[in-house]
């Protein structure tokens, strides 16, 4: 029994020891650095603040590109029926990208620094390929006129080299 009260466990704490014992084996928290004490803390303060800027700065214009996905899913979901759900959300595709880019120079009007033209060169390019996501699904759902007939009165519309219905056999 004594010898199982005198044994330290790996993860037990001893609060027996009194306040005033510097022990070793007390380690720093996470991000406490010793040499940021009074000497460096009006550097530290503005090369943070410069770093914070930048990461926003970045976030903002990685943000189109990080809507691919979810708009990918929305296409997905929408369909290729025409009706007006589909519609409606494949404008919404198509509208929320333009306004991005009709707002760009707004939007990046408070960004400064090195790193500004490349910020709106990723926000320009975001914007692009999800405005081409809209038009694939534009044309996938046969809105975009992609045919001579649609344009011209005399010529015939393409023939379909299949058709199918709601499970029955058209002849």
């Amino acid at each position: 029994m004594t010898l199982i009260k005198n044994k330290s466990f790996k993860w037990s704490l001893d609060f027996t020891r009194s306040k005033h014992d510097k022990s070793t084996d007390n380690v720093s928290p996470p991000g406490y650095s010793q040499s940021a004490g009074q000497n460096g803390t009006e550097l530290s303060k503005d090369s943070e603040s410069n770093r914070l800027i930048i990461k926003k700065s970045w976030d903002l214009a990685l943000g189109p590109l990080k809507q691919v996905p979810m708009n990918l899913f929305i296409m997905y979901m929408a369909g290729n029926s025409i009706s007006i759900f589909p519609i409606m959300m494949v404008g919404m595709l198509i509208v929320r990208p333009v306004k991005a880019l009709f707002t760009l120079q707004t939007t990046f009007k408070t960004i400064e620094g090195t790193q500004a033209w490349g910020q709106k060169f990723i926000f320009f390019i975001g914007n692009c390929v999800n405005i081409i996501l809209a038009l694939y699904k534009c044309q996938s759902m046969g809105l975009l006129p992609t045919h001579a007939s649609d344009w011209l009165a005399f010529i015939n519309p393409p023939t379909r080299m299949e058709y199918s219905g709601g499970g029955f056999v058209l002849s």
